[in-house]
């Protein structure tokens, strides 16, 4: 199914006709086609063209107002709900909580500001893409142009270093290679050739096409412009990525309804709390008052602080783990993943060519080791494979018909050359030859090069006994019909031979032959044909990018965790599905082209997207409709990729995750998170460290609204029954604003609880509360609740005094936190154990800083004429630490119970 191109109108064609798919287009119609000639267009053309079709940029997009961008911020209902209890504390006079709670909200708004702004950078690091200079010819003369001004029909010449410039028909290419990463995903430098290819060939095999944004690696050509600016394939992509809506995370999603349900509450206790004592005569102007300290009391003040440094904890940890994280609340998501979209080359595999597998005759030997390290061995069945005539002229073979070099620097093996090459000297070295000797032992006498065309490299050497020998390296669909002998002199059987290059092939492996004949005497040149000599078939390599040794382990522990995991790659079906299979996806066999996509609709995509593990030859067009089509169906989408086609599904996806070593700039500014080591390993790790994120989230929400909850509770009980407060609303904020938050903190640096990459994923709609923790809140705000009036009350009962009953209530409200810090770190059971008591080291001294701060509010003078505190005996301080004691006792009674009963907790 070919992409019609209807929008392409920077052909200088006749008005309303449409241009060609140029790629099926022989040279000699792209010339005719576009009005040029051999002598390029004339200066005046190219102006009148210019002044039609405009320069060759791609467009930017109006950016908001950054005022705009910053009120966004502020447009979420918990932020009206703190902006709520911000005029509430001023309403009250408590000046300082209300700027600490401003600055609070404040702090948020202006990280998301810089944040959203980033991601505007995503735009520009794809025009960033575009080549500041090219060559052209023009009026017969060779000139040097800012790329701008080229326009359609300009004949452009390439050479090796070159970025593309913009998208060209080439008509002559010799030795041509251009690396297409960036638009294909396909790991491997193209060969170029002229001739046209099928009108549906798929971006990757239009072999005929030199594509804006790509580089020239090898060898030399010229072409015809054919699109510029947004006409080409790279501001197609800029179009895609700029309509791409960004998803809001489920952390946030989460928080709104969270946000709503508080709001609710808060404001119908008010009401109900107003309007009852309306009812039973009381003080308007004391009700009111009343009912400002159960706002200040019932709101978790300290939530979004709490958030957003359980967060800030999260991006430093997977940091260390080489996992940088651009929008804060991606750490989180990544916690919900349920779907990992990975590219192949680069994350899954090491981006490095490698012989895996050799045939000589009937033997099979097989290559170990990785990428272009030179440690491994060459293995014929059990062990390593005997020395033999065969395998040492095999060696021989890819160490002098090669023109590549393999040299280490800093502990890493570094190419200059083509990777097949650099992969086929360090097989050389595992089967114990020296490629350097070899070249010096045989001096090389003459060459022809590699070509597209002719997909073979012939070389001619003098041996150290003076003879020469001709070596031939290449494609073995044209190598086979040249020999007529195998290396041990037997007569070639070319079907048996084609046989094991098709079994070879089939498994995703790039297949290389390689033959050898001796010189005729005299023969010190070679021409542009192959001399007439006698090859000998030496045998068959195998190359692939092999997996990464780490990747299949991750893959398995992201089926454990209940993650299902997706290859989408740009290269061809066998070799992904080869890939695939190694790494033990599931379904490997069954491969998706983006043909296949193109042709199903996106009620049938989304069918079969839940069953396909593997998709190949795929562009930025169909990356983004899997990603869409997963995300349909209640998947939270983790998108890998590197190149400029990836960063509209980077986009798109819930979380985007960029490669940093191998990535481009477009593909880091597109994602939420950059790998710093381009390792799907690290993926698993931070999903690992996303799940902790939100279960301490969790633990902290958990742990606050008990709080707020008891506090309130406690107000509204004294209002109702018309007794007197046994908490004052400067001390609930005391408590809120520095006890409560500076324990619930200590949550966010919780290593997390044993099996968190043994459960599924969560479900992204569900609410952050439970039924069994809306339970646990419940049971909690109750037992706070009762803690809080029983020693009031029995304080009064004893005589103690107002003053001194309000500071043992409030002693013991910081007692019963301090205990149920200890419970809460273990949801579903495990405090009520040595592990569970002695604390992580930010919950000691979050719990040693609270002890401080508390003996201060009892016997510091300044703060008992601040707060109406008291000094304790050390007996009733006592009490207040047992009665906290008892909270946590009861609370591990229920968690035993739940466990013995087998109660579903959710």
């Amino acid at each position: 199914m070919t992409r019609a191109r209807p929008d392409n109108t920077s052909s200088p064609m006749p008005p309303g006709s449409v241009p060609p798919d140029w790629h099926q287009v022989s040279p000699e119609q792209v010339e005719s086609l576009l009005g040029t000639s051999s002598a390029g267009l004339s200066q005046d053309e190219a102006e009148r063209r210019l002044a039609r079709v405009g320069p060759n940029r791609l467009a930017r997009q109006s950016a908001r107002p950054w005022w705009q961008r910053l009120l966004r911020q502020f447009n979420n209902l918990l932020i009206y709900v703190l902006l709520g209890a911000v005029l509430l504390a001023a309403a009250m006079q408590h000046w300082l909580d209300a700027g600490v709670i401003l600055a609070v909200v404040l702090f948020n708004g202006v990280i998301g500001f810089l944040q959203e702004g980033r991601a505007e950078q995503a735009l520009d690091a794809i025009r960033n893409l575009l080549s500041a200079r090219a060559e052209v010819v023009r009026d017969g003369r060779r000139l040097t142009l800012e790329t701008s001004e080229l326009v359609p029909g300009d004949r452009v010449l390439l050479t090796a270093g070159d970025k593309v410039p913009a998208d060209i028909r080439l008509c002559q290419a010799s030795q041509l290679q251009i690396q297409e990463a960036a638009l294909t995903g396909e790991s491997l430098a193209v060969d170029k050739d002229p001739a046209p290819v099928a009108a549906d060939a798929e971006l990757g095999d239009r072999r005929c096409m030199a594509y804006s944004g790509t580089l020239v690696t090898r060898g030399q050509g010229w072409g015809l412009v054919v699109a510029t600016g947004g006409d080409t394939e790279l501001g197609r992509i800029n179009r895609l990525l700029s309509t791409v809506e960004q998803l809001t995370t489920p952390l946030l999603r989460q928080m709104s309804r969270l946000a709503a349900v508080l709001t609710l509450v808060v404001l119908g206790m008010a009401v109900l709390v107003f309007v009852l004592g309306l009812w039973r005569g009381q003080d308007p102007q004391l009700l009111f008052m009343a009912v400002v300290s159960l706002a200040v009391a019932a709101i978790p003040e300290g939530l979004p602080t709490i958030l957003t440094v359980a967060l800030a904890i999260g991006v430093t940890r997977m940091a260390r783990r080489h996992a940088i994280i651009r929008r804060l609340p991606a750490v989180e998501t990544l916690g919900a993943v349920s779907v990992i979209c990975s590219d192949k080359t680069g994350t899954l595999t090491r981006n490095e060519m490698q012989v895996t597998e050799l045939r000589l005759g009937p033997r099979t030997m097989t290559v170990s080791g990785q990428g272009y390290d030179p440690a491994g061995i060459i293995q014929d069945g059990a062990g390593e494979a005997a020395p033999s005539a065969a395998l040492s002229s095999l060696l021989l073979g890819c160490a002098l018909c090669n023109d590549s070099q393999l040299t280490e620097a800093g502990g890493r093996w570094q190419v200059q050359g083509d990777p097949m090459e650099a992969a086929l000297l360090a097989l050389v070295h595992k089967g114990g030859g020296d490629p350097r000797q070899w070249r010096r032992e045989y001096p090389r006498l003459a060459e022809i090069s590699f070509d597209s065309a002719r997909k073979y490299m012939a070389t001619l050497h003098r041996t150290p006994a003076g003879e020469g020998v001709l070596l031939l390296k290449g494609a073995p669909d044209v190598l086979l019909p040249l020999c007529t002998l195998q290396a041990d002199g037997a007569p070639l059987d070319e079907a048996d031979w084609q046989a094991q290059v098709a079994s070879l092939a089939g498994r995703g492996l790039r297949v290389l032959g390689f033959a050898l004949a001796e010189a005729p005497a005299g023969l010190n040149c070679l021409g542009p044909d192959l001399p007439l000599v006698r090859w000998r078939l030496l045998g068959l390599a195998g190359l692939m990018d092999p997996p990464r040794a780490e990747a299949a382990d991750a893959i398995a522990r992201c089926h454990r965790a209940g993650i299902q995991v997706k290859m989408i790659t740009g290269d061809h079906g066998a070799t992904a599905s080869a890939i695939a299979g190694r790494l033990g996806l599931h379904n490997a066999a069954e491969v998706l082209t983006g043909r296949d996509i193109e042709g199903l609709s996106d009620a049938e995509l989304g069918e079969r997207v839940a069953e396909v593990n593997v998709f190949a030859r795929t562009t930025p067009e169909h990356k983004l409709r899997l990603v869409q089509a997963l995300q349909s169906r209640g998947a939270v989408v983790a998108m890998t990729g590197d190149g400029v086609n990836d960063a509209p599904a980077l986009k798109r996806a819930d979380v985007g995750v960029a490669m940093g070593q191998g990535g481009t700039e477009a593909a880091k500014e597109a994602g939420d998170m950059v790998l710093t080591d381009d390792n799907f390993a690290t993926i698993t790790r931070a999903v690992h460290e996303g799940r902790i994120v939100y279960d301490n989230l969790k633990k902290a929400v958990v742990f606050l609204l008990p709080i707020n909850g008891g506090e309130s509770l406690s107000i509204i009980l004294a209002l109702l029954l018309s007794l007197t407060l046994p908490i004052e609303p400067l001390q609930i904020l005391w408590v809120n604003m520095v006890s409560s938050i500076g324990l619930a903190m200590a949550l966010g640096f919780e290593a997390g609880e044993p099996g968190v990459m043994r459960r599924p994923p969560r479900d992204p709609g569900a609410a952050m509360l439970s039924p069994f923790l809306v339970w646990r809140i419940l049971l909690v705000s109750a037992l706070f609740t009762a803690g809080i009036f029983g020693v009031f009350l029995w304080a009064r009962a004893q005589g103690l005094g107002e003053a001194y009953g309000r500071t043992m209530a409030v002693n013991t409200l910081v007692a019963m936190e301090v205990w149920y810090l200890f419970s809460v770190r273990y949801l579903y059971g495990g405090s009520l154990s040595w592990r569970g008591l002695r604390g992580t080291g930010p919950v000691l001294l979050a719990v040693a800083l609270v002890l401080v701060l508390q003996l201060m509010f009892i016997y510091s003078p300044p703060m008992q004429h601040w707060f109406g505190s008291v000094a304790l005996s050390p007996w009733h301080g006592l009490l207040t630490v047992l009665v906290g004691l008892l909270v946590f006792l009861i609370l591990e009674l229920e968690k035993w119970l739940i466990t013995r009963w087998n109660i579903t907790t959710g």
